[in-house]
């Protein structure tokens, strides 16, 4: 039997190898289960899944009510406000998320559900990789 040529070995192996994609509701169910994390850490990532949730779902709105619940949504993540506890970017730093590649990523979903050009997708995880303790600790 001969060789499959490269073209059949493409067509073989598209779906093969594709990138882990999660769905945001996936993503925050593996931290509901998690047993380590405090009161205070749970209400965070409630926090940001129910904007991540409102922005996904009313990104290609077209009516009044939905388009404001997106523009709000979309205001408190693109915040860069520090100045409160509850501010996107001050719970990313607390539960070690990177807020820049959480909005690119949501730009790109964003994008697409409006029939965009999406945006490049994130080189970086949008994990932060956990701080090392003091050695003292």
């Amino acid at each position: 039997m001969a060789p499959p040529m490269s073209s059949e070995l493409h067509e073989r192996g598209v779906g093969l190898i594709e990138p882990d994609t999660m769905l945001a509701s996936q993503y925050f169910d593996r931290i509901r289960r998690r047993r380590d994390l405090t009161g205070e850490q749970r209400l965070m990532y409630a926090i940001i899944e129910d904007a991540v949730d409102v922005y996904l779902k009313h990104a290609a709105a077209r009516d009044r009510r939905r388009q404001e619940l997106f523009a709000d949504a979309e205001r408190w993540l693109e915040s860069t406000d520090r100045g409160w506890i509850y501010a996107f970017e001050t719970i990313c730093d607390y539960l070690g998320l990177h807020a820049d590649n959480l909005r690119r990523g949501l730009r790109a979903r964003r994008a697409r559900a409006r029939g965009e050009v999406a945006p490049a997708a994130p080189e970086e995880p949008a994990l932060v990789p956990e701080r090392r303790r003091a050695s003292n600790e």
